[in-house]
């Protein structure tokens, strides 16, 4: 759907990697080897992209690191319609309201490093309700037409031991 709004490929892929997750940062050679695609495309849609104000740019050293500017008045409506697009947003809505005591929740893989994917990872925090998660992950598959893999953690275990491992590259959906 999104494709057909934004003929850029390119554009989207950088969109998606700003946007849904605004933590994210890279530099033109670093996007290269991410995307796959040549360094002069993905420089024109940069500059496009910093000509309009969407992203901001520093430099450490020799290289020149772009991300989302969050100060501008598009930030939010960009990051909700990539929310939609994604999916993210139905699975967030379905999900929450039923499963019980949950603390956050967060995607992690793909998706957070803001790259188009067909599996949607997510980590769950909380006391779940794991049948219901099961059921309800199952549907929004159907749905979505997406892969959803995921991982539950108590509120102790990931505090003990996985809070770093899933904090660092991944992007908070939603918290208590």
């Amino acid at each position: 759907m999104i494709e057909s709004l934004i003929s850029s490929k390119t554009r989207v892929k950088l969109l998606l990697k700003f946007f849904l997750n605004s933590n994210n940062s890279s530099y033109l050679r670093g996007l290269e080897a991410e995307f796959g695609e040549s360094t002069n495309a993905i420089r024109v849609e940069l500059n496009k992209l910093e000509g309009a104000g969407l992203l901001s740019s520093n430099f450490e050293g020799n290289k020149k690191f772009f991300r989302a500017n969050t100060s501008h008045p598009f930030f939010g409506d960009i990051h909700n319609l990539l929310l939609k697009y994604t999916g993210l947003d139905g699975i967030v809505e379905r999900i929450i309201e039923s499963l019980g005591d949950l603390e956050y929740v967060f995607v992690v893989g793909k998706l957070a490093r803001g790259l188009s994917s067909d599996i949607v990872d997510l980590v769950f925090v909380g006391d779940i309700d794991k049948d219901y998660l099961f059921e309800i992950v199952q549907k929004a598959e159907l749905k979505l037409e997406k892969k959803i893999k995921y991982i539950c953690y108590s509120s102790e275990e990931f505090t003990r031991s996985a809070r770093s491992q899933h904090t660092e590259d991944s992007l908070l959906l939603w918290s208590k």
